[in-house]
């Protein structure tokens, strides 16, 4: 099965450190059998997305292990889905959600209210975890179902537009104007949003292009998920993002988004006339 990876990024040296990690996290990809992603909360990790959703498009089990309480609709009384956005649900092979803290242990000493509450912690990721490696070791390895949506001649490009930012539609033009058939998700209009999730990632999937918005304050889930995929099948990727910005970390070169989604693009851009261009190229 799956193993422990670690790049050991702390005694890592090499001229560009970030590529070299994203490099390492590649190649260790690519050996996998399984794969456990623990994800938590509304602001998911966008390194995470894009290596679970790496692993679905080569074939590899993913099982997902969240404690989240929380579920999520696009409207009050909609239906619900696992995480923020459904395409996490449509790439998980198996979801193992501990949502309530385990019952309170045995004390066999006097103990505080944190102490107990601790240990409850303790016992509700145990269950997880147990639960977690029962599921993987059931699983068999299986390429998912990416059945060609080519329903004509041409190029076909995906696009993800950014959540967080409004009126992109200048995008789709722009890409349909460069001569691409532009596909866009359907998963937040559609009354079933986890079906349109799996359409989606097909969609994405069996497309020439991905060019994903990644603009936010991370690279939004969705977005991450995608590249994860388009990697995987060595699929052109434009990361489009009109308002970047930059994090730094000691003896690393500056990441203008988590260093796995800047090493996967085939492009960083700033502005349509630059997207026009690398569409053209």
């Amino acid at each position: 099965m799956g193993t422990y990876r670690d790049t050991n990024e702390e005694d890592l040296v090499a001229e560009v450190k970030g590529r070299r990690l994203f490099e390492l996290d590649i190649e260790r990809l690519g050996k996998l059998t399984g794969m456990v992603a623990v994800l938590h909360g509304p602001s998911l990790d966008d390194g995470v997305c894009m290596e679970m959703v790496y692993a679905y498009a080569v074939g590899v089990p993913v099982v997902v292990m969240t404690s989240d309480f929380q579920t999520y609709s696009l409207t009050a009384d909609g239906p619900r889905f696992d995480f923020p956005d459904p395409l996490v649900q449509a790439a998980a092979t198996s979801l193992i959600r501990v949502a309530r803290l385990a019952g309170e242990p045995p004390v066999d000493t006097p103990k505080t209210r944190f102490k107990i509450f601790a240990d409850r912690n303790d016992s509700q990721v145990g269950r997880a975890l147990d639960a977690t490696a029962e599921s993987l070791f059931d699983l068999l390895a299986q390429r998912p179902a990416t059945a060609s949506l080519r329903d004509g001649a041409g190029l076909f490009a995906f696009v993800e537009q950014s959540p967080y930012l409004a009126g992109q539609g200048d995008v789709v033009a722009l890409v349909q104007g460069a001569g691409y058939t532009v596909r866009t998700p359907a998963r937040f209009v559609d009354s079933d949003p986890v079906a349109a999730a799996r359409h989606d990632l097909a969609k994405a999937l069996a497309s020439d292009v991905l060019v994903a918005d990644v603009s936010g304050p991370e690279t939004p889930p969705g977005a991450a998920l995608l590249i994860g995929a388009a990697v995987a099948r060595r699929t052109r990727i434009a990361a489009y993002q009109p308002r970047p910005g930059f994090t730094h970390a000691d003896g690393r070169e500056p990441n203008w988004r988590n260093l796995m989604i800047q090493y996967a693009v085939s492009a960083h851009l700033t502005d349509s006339a630059a997207l026009d261009d690398w569409l053209r190229s």
